[in-house]
């Protein structure tokens, strides 16, 4: 397997240089915004030795990985420009980084800094972590570093505090999951597979079409399918007004489940209680689209790169 490309990402900060500097060169603010580290912890040392610290990060389930690092250096240009690099290792056995090195640099332009970082690493567990790596960990751990990129930006742009921003955006990506797995499962299960008996009746019911019931809902299934599909999309523009316009559907299909079989209203598991939970997990998506970081607003090649 070929040696992979080190993770790169650059984002253009409109702020300051001292203050950019503080918010990532200081642990306790770094740990605030950087999804990738729980703790970060500076280490004692001689006035004369290089910066040492200690870094953390928990997985869940009351496991952490743990490490260390030390600042290899920091420059200073005559033009402001800033560079700090660093090197950092692990003899964690749940780790899948042995060791690594890597900078971030600060760049005057107008209206603001550029910030970028560049960083490789050796990974661990022989071929089989190699391979996790290249397809799973490094392409994970590149889009976890150019969102919390995109979150520091909006902290100190726009003001919105990181958890906010965590919060908000593990409660959309819930909504658009639980939204999805509604229409996946209401278009393959009743509709494709097994054709149900009162779908069939309703459809028929609704459109006057005696007969042809069950092409007409599996018809129906493959767009219902298809629609749940966009829901896993990172399309925030698109699937801001799609909420709005998916109440309006399901008021219109619920009318229509009623036209079509009026007891359907009473019985167990009905349309108005499922299509009631959607139209409140509707709004709730609704109201945390806005102002979510997201990886894509980084640039993630240097220039030149192809």
């Amino acid at each position: 397997m070929k040696k992979q490309r080190p993770i790169y990402v650059q984002i253009d900060i409109d702020t300051t240089m001292d203050k950019l500097w503080e918010y990532t060169q200081n642990p306790d603010l770094h740990t605030v915004w950087d999804a990738r580290f729980t703790e970060i912890s500076y280490l004692p040392r001689a006035q004369d030795e290089p910066q040492r610290f200690m870094y953390r990060t928990r997985i869940g389930m009351g496991i952490d990985i743990a490490g260390e690092g030390e600042s290899a250096g920091q420059v200073e240009k005559e033009s402001g420009d800033r560079v700090s690099s660093l090197k950092f290792w692990t003899h964690d056995r749940l780790s899948l980084i042995r060791k690594g090195s890597g900078y971030w640099k600060y760049t005057k332009k107008d209206g603001g800094i550029g910030f970028e970082t560049l960083y490789q690493y050796e990974s661990a567990f022989g071929a089989a972590g190699r391979l996790a790596d290249a397809y799973l960990f490094r392409p994970l751990l590149g889009w976890a570093t150019a969102w919390s990129f995109d979150a520091l930006k909006m902290w100190l742009e726009q003001g919105f505090h990181p958890k906010l921003l965590l919060q908000r955006f593990l409660t959309y990506w819930t909504v658009c999951g639980v939204i999805a797995f509604v229409w996946l499962y209401h278009g393959l299960v009743p509709k494709l597979i097994m054709a149900h008996p009162d779908e069939i009746r309703m459809m028929e019911a609704v459109t006057g079409n005696m007969g042809s019931g069950v092409a007409m809902i599996r018809m129906v299934g493959i767009l219902e399918m298809l629609f749940g599909l966009v829901w896993l999309l990172p399309l925030y523009k698109l699937k801001r007004p799609l909420f709005i316009l998916q109440i309006v559907a399901i008021c219109g299909l619920t009318a229509s489940a009623g036209i079509g079989d009026i007891g359907s209203f009473v019985a167990p598991f009905n349309p108005v209680t499922l299509n009631g939970m959607l139209i409140v997990l509707s709004l709730i998506g609704y109201g945390n689209s806005r102002h979510l970081p997201s990886a894509a607003r980084c640039r993630r090649k240097k220039a030149g790169d192809l």
